[in-house]
């Protein structure tokens, strides 16, 4: 996996955190350093944690699916997307409270950090340098988080529900990718 297709990986993965900060910063009063901090590290750090996961879960069966590898990446990559599609149709903001304690993060950094747990499972059947990958994710995330919470601040929910969107198009058109380059349809 190359840089730009994990620059886009990590886009279309913090799309979730960046539509629940946008929440957070539309509930939020006053925006601090501090808080839109908090925000960034939950969601980067699960961002982060989560494929690590993933990866060492899916090195335990990679030997006995490797023939059908590229099948579960873009299955498990379009089921992810489509999800975040869905979602971003619904138009609700998961969480309308202003709240940073550790439950409520705790919670968020994990419900938006479940679709990085799988991508970390097509992980271990991919050429990928674990910690570069981890590292980029959690970086992008802490990011768009922290961005996520000023644009929530400021305009409200207007971007919500295109960024969910547009992340879910992106994961599902990078398993697509995976699948045609291994059924030799696509060369890149």
């Amino acid at each position: 996996m190359g840089l730009l297709e994990l620059f886009i990986l990590a886009v279309g993965l913090s799309m979730d955190a960046f539509a629940v900060s946008v929440c957070k910063g539309l509930a939020m009063r006053r925006i601090t350093f501090g808080k839109t901090l908090v925000v960034g590290l939950w969601f980067g750090g699960f961002q982060a944690l989560m494929p690590a996961v993933g990866y060492f879960l899916g090195v335990q069966f990679r030997e006995k699916i490797t023939a059908v590898d590229h099948w579960i990446a873009f299955i498990l990559l379009g089921l992810i997307g489509a999800n975040m599609i869905k979602e971003a149709c619904s138009g609700d903001c998961e969480e309308e409270n202003d709240s940073l304690d550790i439950r409520t993060m705790f919670l968020l950094a994990v419900a938006t950090s479940i679709d990085a747990l799988a991508v970390g499972i097509t992980f271990a059947f991919l050429n990928v340098n674990l910690l570069s990958a981890v590292s980029f994710i959690g970086a992008t995330t802490f990011i768009l988080s922290a961005i996520g919470v000023r644009i929530g601040n400021v305009f409200g929910t207007r971007y919500k529900a295109k960024a969910e969107f547009t992340g879910g198009a992106i994961l599902i058109l990078l398993g697509l990718k995976i699948l045609l380059e291994h059924l030799g349809i696509l060369a890149f």
